[in-house]
């Protein structure tokens, strides 16, 4: 019988179709030290179009960490030369690019990332946990992120409006938005104002009132998708379900007027995961 054909002889073209499908786990530790073929493969920055640091355990004795370690020669494992590595093999082909949710990400790290690196970003997840500081600068980002159509905050920053109103102005083709928090009327205007292609917005886990929920609803005409779930401020009773009624998608399971306690509360818990509709 005819010798079956080697997977180090597979075309390049066709090993770079099955990477792209592979995670950050695999593309940094294990692909690029099976074989000449494969390593050479791994750095076609089309394998590296979708950054998603958190499907990582990135804790200092995790396998991950001491591979990662090991393999590259370095004395101990921190996130900037993982992160440097890897949009640096990209070469400015990253268009989704998720950070994680820790604070172990540094202004440092996303001005590099989002801005310098990434010029063709469109779907990006930024940290939670940022220095004060840090989250009152994220605005001036915004200008590097011509491209951005969808953004996922795991919780609203201090610089909530100002961030909205820059992304308005500088981001033409922004329709998705997930944030978690108090959603004041202030963010409510801002976001009606500001974000007019606006098309999906994911609120779930916020305190929001029937009036800011009215607000959001009447005003974003582009609105197609609205996600509510297990926010309190507000009931969805018939009012509020016929106000929503023109939206493709309106989740609002979970969502009561008051805690479990019989009080209002404006302190809502963090949400976590990926923004997916």
């Amino acid at each position: 019988m005819e010798e079956g054909r080697r997977w180090e002889e597979m075309p390049t073209d066709c090993l770079v179709s099955i990477f792209l499908r592979l995670g950050l786990d695999d593309l940094t530790i294990s692909v690029p030290f099976v074989c000449k073929s494969w390593a050479q493969a791994s750095l076609d920055p089309g394998c590296w179009r979708v950054v998603d640091f958190r499907t990582l355990d990135l804790m200092p004795w995790s396998r991950f960490c001491k591979g990662f370690v090991s393999r590259y020669s370095l004395r101990s494992f921190s996130f900037s030369p993982l992160m440097e590595f890897v949009v640096d093999r990209a070469r400015g082909s990253v268009t989704e690019l998720v950070f994680p949710s820790s604070s172990s990400v540094s202004w440092r790290d996303l001005v590099y990332a989002s801005v310098n690196r990434c010029p063709g970003l469109k779907r990006l997840a930024l940290p939670d946990r940022l220095m004060l500081e840090d989250e009152l600068r994220i605005p001036e980002l915004v200008g590097g992120w011509r491209s951005l159509e969808e953004l996922e905050l795991e919780s609203k920053p201090s610089s909530f409006l100002a961030l909205v109103a820059r992304i308005g102005h500088d981001c033409r083709r922004f329709t998705r938005l997930r944030v978690s928090g108090l959603i004041t009327p202030e963010d409510a205007c801002v976001m009606v104002n500001c974000l007019p292609e606006l098309k999906c917005l994911d609120l779930s886990k916020s305190y929001l009132t029937k009036t800011e929920l009215g607000v959001i609803v009447n005003g974003c005409k582009s609105l197609e998708r609205l996600a509510v779930k297990d926010c309190l401020g507000f009931e969805a009773d018939e009012e509020v379900v016929s106000m929503a009624s023109n939206l493709k998608v309106f989740d609002h399971q979970g969502s009561k007027l008051l805690d479990d306690y019989g009080y209002e509360t404006d302190e809502p818990e963090h949400q976590t995961g990926i923004f997916c509709w």
